[in-house]
């Protein structure tokens, strides 16, 4: 699943490319993803100029007069920036078309979704599916003070905190457990245990790791390309995850592993406690 770093790689390469762009048409191709993608777009849109393209958590909000186009990649979806007349692939199920070229939504798993926030309804950070996030972790709002508050009397594992996305939004899986091995901590660890400094560790820990992996385009492990079609180069720099029994890079114990609720997590016991 594509996230925050890949969605944010994302995010950089449509506001350089489609951005102050006008809007020419829609094509709906295909409406079945989470939720259907609603209808008459293209009437709302057509002749509109793309604003701006903004970011909260792992959705994509595109800004044009009417209001803003929300979109989630879900397990596989990409935007993909293809020249005017470029063939359909399959799964493409949305284009936006513009002057000069064309913005494409693949998703072969349909996990995905596109959603519509008219302007009249107010600021689309108070849309349903994102009035309840949590900070964003590259803001000044993120820091171990706020994080040590938000971890009080809770008894859930950390990692498992840092991914619920109700503290701090956008680590997902990869990036916790990278981050949990920059800070010494151990996944499982219950997050009410974590001192100020720890969470100090912490907060910094998951700022530089996401930074890292932006600056690396991403991690594709599987699906993931960034608006121009370039995959991310983050995992192969990975400290810990999809490493298990391979030495640790600072200490040469093998990373071990466990798997909860489908999810892989990795781990050095000698440098992580």
């Amino acid at each position: 699943m594509p996230e925050l770093p890949e969605v944010e790689v994302v995010r950089r390469g449509l506001a350089a490319t489609a951005v102050g762009r006008a809007l020419t048409g829609v094509v709906r191709r295909s409406p079945a993803l989470r939720w259907p993608i609603p209808e008459g777009l293209h009437d709302r849109l057509a002749g509109r100029v793309l604003r701006a393209v903004e970011r909260r958590g792992k959705y994509l909000l595109l800004s044009f007069d009417p209001g803003w186009l929300i979109v989630h990649l879900g397990m596989s979806g990409t935007i993909t920036w293809a020249p005017a007349g470029a063939p359909v692939r399959l799964h493409d199920h949305l284009e936006l078309v513009f002057d000069g070229g064309t913005l494409r939504l693949n998703d072969p798993r349909r996990f995905g979704a596109v959603l519509w926030h008219d302007a009249a309804a107010g600021t689309p950070f108070a849309h349903p599916r994102l009035v309840g996030l949590g900070v964003e972790p590259l803001s000044d709002a993120f820091d171990g003070a706020m994080l040590h508050g938000a971890t009080r009397g809770r008894r859930v594992a950390i990692k498992q905190l840092l991914l619920s996305g109700t503290v701090v939004v956008g680590v997902g899986n990869i990036y916790a457990s990278e981050s949990l091995f920059r800070a010494g901590i151990r996944p499982s660890t219950p997050a009410r245990r974590l001192s100020r400094p720890r969470c100090d560790a912490l907060a910094a820990a998951v700022r530089g790791t996401l930074s890292d992996a932006i600056a690396a385009g991403g991690s594709t492990l599987r699906d993931f390309v960034s608006s121009d079609g370039e995959i991310g180069g983050f995992q192969h720099d990975s400290l810990v995850y999809d490493r298990a029994g391979l030495p640790c890079r600072r200490c040469d114990t093998p990373i071990r592993t466990r798997h909860d609720q489908q999810r892989a997590t990795y781990w050095c016991p000698r440098c992580q406690r």
